[in-house]
């Protein structure tokens, strides 16, 4: 019998990207719906996720936390799914994974927060500057159907999940490489089960007060 993965998760937080990823890798899963400030912050959630923040998912004995990270473990765990290209052809997969994940969300998050750093300090910072974060992601996404190449991959899970949120919310400028990518991804259907998924939860969770 195959591990199960338990997946701890909140509708209105960045579990809506590991959602979408499990929807991607097609095997079955347990949700388990956190609070925020309660069950999050239980000793035996902390026990998963010190941080007491979602996601997190567990598999078998395996502990996976940061959206990033589950996106590529999962991606592993289940080859089969074919959301990793061959190790030969990860450079651009792994890149832009975790350029995601480290430069453009501090810059984002810097921007969002009103931080802003002076030009003669910009070497301190992982990012340099918002300005030049966002034309890297554009040429990143630019100049293929997807962030990886020529296939889709666990990177644009990630990476297309960071560039809808900014554009909802106004923290990434509404470039037409953007809009367009997003697009794409967005017509999937794994993102559309998981979304309805998700928006179904938020809904009664709305309801319940």
């Amino acid at each position: 019998m195959a591990e199960k993965i338990l997946f701890y998760t909140h509708p209105m937080s960045r579990g809506r990207i590991i959602r979408w990823m499990l929807e991607e890798v097609g095997v079955p899963y347990q949700a388990e719906i956190m609070q925020f400030g309660t069950t999050m912050k239980d000793p035996e959630y902390k026990a998963v996720n010190p941080m007491g923040k979602v996601p997190a998912i567990v598999h078998g004995k395996t502990v996976v936390t940061e959206c990033a990270a589950i996106c590529a473990y999962l991606a592993d765990a289940f080859q089969e799914a074919n959301l990793a290209p061959p190790i030969k052809e990860r450079g651009d997969y792994y890149r832009w994974m975790f350029f995601a994940a480290g430069p453009l969300e501090a810059a984002v998050t810097n921007k969002t927060l009103g931080v802003e750093v002076a030009s003669d300090r910009e070497r301190m910072v992982g990012y340099g500057n918002y300005t030049e974060i966002m034309s890297t992601l554009e040429r990143a996404i630019a100049s293929h159907e997807f962030v990886g190449g020529y296939r889709f991959s666990a990177a644009d899970v990630y990476v297309g999940s960071q560039i809808g949120w900014g554009l909802q919310f106004g923290t990434i400028e509404k470039r037409q490489a953007f809009v367009d990518y997003y697009g794409r991804l967005s017509e999937r259907p794994a993102y559309k089960r998981a979304t309805e998924i998700d928006d179904a939860l938020v809904r009664e969770i709305k309801a319940a007060g």
